[in-house]
């Protein structure tokens, strides 16, 4: 019997679609709206916690947690991984400069170059506002930030962007989109407010990570949000590096005959 299959409805995560499942990992598409973990102005509802809770299984006397792996602002959407285990979390975190990190975004206007490379050092002020600082003290106390990008698609009003983090601050892509006059569609804090746009159309597609068991290398798709098919006209299905690897609506690469969630790991014999 699978066991992740017999977690009760009501603790099923909220605002988390699991997308693949095993010993060491929790992988999913995060909806917008959703914390990562717990803040200042909210303690409870986050993924973190929903997570907790689905592999407690409802029992209030389980001690089981899941560790977190990074991070997706809270209006991003898409691939996010949880670890099951601290040692999992350990190595995931220790070769994390070898995680691939692809999004989509939809940004205002139409850029000046179809594809390229932003640099700066980011710093945080007090009221959380990110900005880039290439000034000698922004270069001694920022962090060295990087963002390549790719124009898939555009039109008078909107371009659709590819973009692979090459560091991983915090709201670096909606920084370094609005620091080439391009700001993410939706972003209020780094761009424009705009009624008519409330969802931040930035995506986390595909996330490639090393397994901390079996060592192969797992890329995970996560489908992209319909709000950005309001946006601009384009096929949202996988992107053409990664078509061969993942499945349409969500998945992970290599596939494994009983589907994207089990009770072992990749390469493993399934448990009966």
């Amino acid at each position: 019997m699978n066991d992740f299959k017999s977690v009760p409805k009501k603790y099923q995560p909220k605002g988390f679609e699991i997308l693949h499942e095993d010993l060491d990992l929790i992988v999913g598409n995060k909806a917008p709206g959703y914390l990562t973990v717990s803040a200042l102005w909210n303690q409870d509802d986050t993924i973190h916690d929903a997570l907790n809770q689905y592999v407690r299984k409802g029992n209030p006397k389980s001690s089981k947690v899941v560790f977190v792996v990074h991070r997706l602002d809270q209006a991003t959407t898409g691939v996010l991984v949880f670890a099951k285990s601290e040692q999992a979390m350990n190595f995931l975190k220790d070769n994390w400069q070898t995680t691939e990190k692809t999004y989509l975004a939809v940004v205002r206007g139409q850029l000046k170059q179809k594809s390229g490379l932003i640099e700066s050092y980011l710093t945080e002020d007090e009221d959380y506002v990110v900005k880039s600082d290439n000034s000698p003290t922004g270069q001694e106390e920022g962090r060295l930030s990087r963002t390549e990008y790719e124009v898939l698609a555009q039109n008078e009003k909107f371009s659709l962007v590819k973009i692979n983090l090459l560091t991983g601050r915090k709201n670096q892509i909606r920084v370094h989109m609005a620091d080439i006059g391009n700001p993410v569609v939706g972003d209020g804090k780094y761009g424009l407010s705009d009624p008519r746009h409330k969802n931040l159309a930035l995506h986390s597609k595909t996330l490639t990570i090393t397994h901390p068991h079996s060592k192969k290398r797992l890329t995970f798709e996560a489908q992209v949000p319909s709000y950005f098919q309001a946006l601009i006209d384009y096929d949202y299905g996988p992107l053409k590096k990664y078509e061969q690897f993942v499945k349409p609506k969500g998945g992970y690469r290599p596939a494994q005959k009983n589907g994207p969630r089990t009770n072992s790991r990749p390469g493993s014999k399934p448990k009966r």
